[in-house]
């Protein structure tokens, strides 16, 4: 099964293919925000260096969140139009179920608390358990790095945090007494492809925001004369 994998939920946007022969090509190929005009020209390089067509994909996996608003909607809108396109099944990833996958894969086990940069001093954050597969602990939800940070000081567990959020709040997260850093900037595009070929495909994809888009929060909370 030829799967394709689509990654816009960070600042970097990012595709991924995985063949019928097994072969594995990631290509990240922007990481300034501008998903609009990257994601579709690296979809067409990656086809390019795979040698397939677009009518050789057989499911595409995309990140739907949580994440930055205007990338997660340009990643998910390619994605349903190339299943729509193609007659293909789409299935829909988490970003903090990749960081987790993308930990997993690194070897590392124990409790894990992924992280991504929700701007606005937030963070969108999950916590997973490692073993012999990844299991999640609690749901998705927004959070401060203070508050996250001060949970695992008070518990005085072992835990390992990782993605863009740990990164943005890095002098917060390296004082957690029993805490590890794992960097991993970027969900793990491994990770979307082994979730998005065995789950069962989306019916209806929903985004996980968490949030209201900055553009709507900043308009209802202004101040007006």
């Amino acid at each position: 099964m030829n799967v394709l994998a689509i990654e816009t939920a960070t600042p970097a946007c990012a595709t991924a293919l995985r063949t019928n022969e097994g072969e594995e090509l990631v290509l990240v190929v922007d990481d300034e925000r501008h998903h609009t005009e990257a994601l579709t020209p690296g979809i067409r390089d990656l086809l390019v260096r795979a040698d397939i067509t677009p009518k050789a994909i057989d499911r595409v996996v995309v990140d739907r969140g949580p994440g930055l608003f205007t990338g997660l909607r340009v990643g998910i809108a390619t994605a349903i139009g190339l299943a729509q396109a193609l007659g293909i099944e789409l299935v829909g990833v988490t970003s903090l179920e990749m960081l987790a996958g993308g930990t997993f894969d690194a070897g590392v086990r124990g409790t894990v608390v992924a992280c991504v940069d929700g701007r606005r001093g937030e963070i969108f954050t999950q916590t997973f358990a490692l073993d012999a597969a990844v299991t999640a602990i609690d749901h998705p939800r927004v959070a401060t790095a203070n508050s996250v940070a001060t949970t695992w000081t008070s518990d005085a567990g072992p835990v390992t945090f990782t993605g863009d959020g740990v990164e943005r709040y890095l002098a917060i997260f390296q004082n957690v007494a029993d805490g590890v850093l794992f960097t991993q900037e970027v969900p793990s595009l491994h990770a979307a492809l082994d979730i998005g070929a065995s789950r069962e495909a989306d019916e209806v994809l929903v985004p996980l925001y968490l949030r209201e888009a900055d553009a709507v929060a900043n308009f209802t909370t202004r101040q007006r004369p």
